[in-house]
């Protein structure tokens, strides 16, 4: 492979992860504006958008096996397709179902992106160059959470249809496209003797405490991502701009933050790093749920997003590690483990809010970054990152 082949595809990664932010992120400013659309409670509204995630996870899960039969380039052309149809069914019915189909593909389409762009970042890199380029990648989806909430919140302050954020959101896909046309992918219809040799070590129970914190962390975030805009309207007072602003907040922390940790994780630790973050970023949740002062939320959301940035990506990065060789299906089983969480978010949190408010489920999604700081710190006695012959220092 060339070194602009692995320039392209290494983009192509960027923006996967861009794409599948927008996309999940923006529900918490749209959801309301939708349910006003289709005249519906806004926590009945929430559980619709469970066919996205549905969509993020039945794609994740299948491409570990698709990527082999299917060849990378054309599953993003017809990705595109998907795209260009999803976006007109949005801006063209007036239907619930429809949406809920559209809705679906887009989340097929971003599972689709992000399972073939995390696989790119781990077949071209290795190590703790793999760890620090994963974090990079991880960027561009809180780059992505930092600017379409400001996106939305201006279209929307200017009564302008809520679709027209998701047409935005399309732009992506056509950089992801332009780009695959340019560039030569891996062929991996044929395993190597590595691939093989990978798929036969057997993972341990390390793997197991990393699935159950990508799924408890990716629920416990978009959990409390997801309904930060609710609560902080409903609750503390602000409008929808400041509520937006809160959201915008985190996401460009935790954006710096990954950009500050792909340096720092070159010279410490993988998993003593990402069990201290886990236990800051579930002091700092608890202490915005519990705060009382409106003006104190902005610096809560900062220092969390900062905490939080390398935890899921640390997560993957321990995952691949496990075994000598990389293996595939290994880092697709953790990250479908995170989109189950994904598919989650509203299942969970939705009936909550119905029941006993915002509020609940911002406690709740403490007690899941809980659950994640103890599944790393469990992984510190089993870990096999540390062996010989599993964590190269390039």
């Amino acid at each position: 492979m060339t070194n602009r082949d692995r320039i392209g595809l290494t983009w192509i990664s960027f923006f996967s992860y861009a794409l599948t932010g927008a996309v999940v992120i923006v529900t918490g400013m749209v959801l309301e504006n939708i349910a006003d659309y289709f005249h519906l409670p806004v926590a009945q509204m929430s559980n619709t958008f469970t066919f996205l995630n549905a969509g993020i996870l039945v794609a994740v899960f299948l491409n570990a096996w698709l990527m082999e039969i299917i060849p990378l380039k054309r599953q993003l052309i017809f990705g595109f397709v998907l795209m260009v149809l999803a976006v007109l069914g949005l801006m063209t019915s007036h239907n619930l179902s429809v949406f809920s189909l559209c809705m679906f593909v887009l989340g097929v389409v971003s599972g689709i992106t992000m399972s073939i762009g995390t696989f790119l970042i781990t077949h071209l890199y290795e190590g703790r160059q793999r760890g620090s380029r994963l974090l990079f990648t991880d960027s561009f989806f809180s780059m992505a959470g930092t600017i379409f909430p400001i996106i939305a919140a201006a279209i929307l302050a200017r009564s302008l249809p809520w679709y027209w954020v998701y047409a935005c959101i399309g732009v992506i896909y056509v950089a992801i496209f332009v780009l695959a046309l340019c560039f030569e992918f891996p062929v991996l219809g044929k395993k190597a003797a590595s691939q093989q040799t990978a798929e036969k070590e057997k993972w341990g129970v390390g793997v197991l405490f990393l699935s159950i914190a990508a799924l408890c962390y990716i629920l416990g975030q978009l959990g409390f991502i997801g309904w930060v805009p609710q609560y902080a309207t409903k609750n503390m007072g602000m409008d929808l701009t400041q509520a937006g602003g809160l959201v915008g907040n985190f996401w460009t922390s935790y954006m710096i933050g990954m950009w500050a940790f792909s340096a720092i994780l070159r010279f410490f630790d993988p998993q003593r790093i990402v069990t201290v973050l886990a236990l800051l970023a579930t002091v700092l949740m608890y202490w915005f749920v519990s705060s009382s002062d409106a003006s104190m939320l902005k610096w809560i959301m900062i220092s969390l997003g900062f905490c939080s940035s390398a935890i899921y990506t640390t997560i993957i990065t321990l995952g691949s590690l496990q075994t000598k060789v990389s293996s595939p299906k290994l880092v697709n089983f953790i990250l479908t483990c995170g989109t189950v969480g994904t598919m989650l978010t509203f299942v969970v949190t939705g009936p909550i809010v119905e029941k006993s408010g915002p509020h609940a489920a911002l406690m709740t999604t403490t007690g899941l970054y809980a659950v994640v700081f103890v599944m790393c710190l469990l992984l510190g006695f089993v870990s096999k990152h540390k062996q010989p012959g599993h964590m190269s220092l390039h």
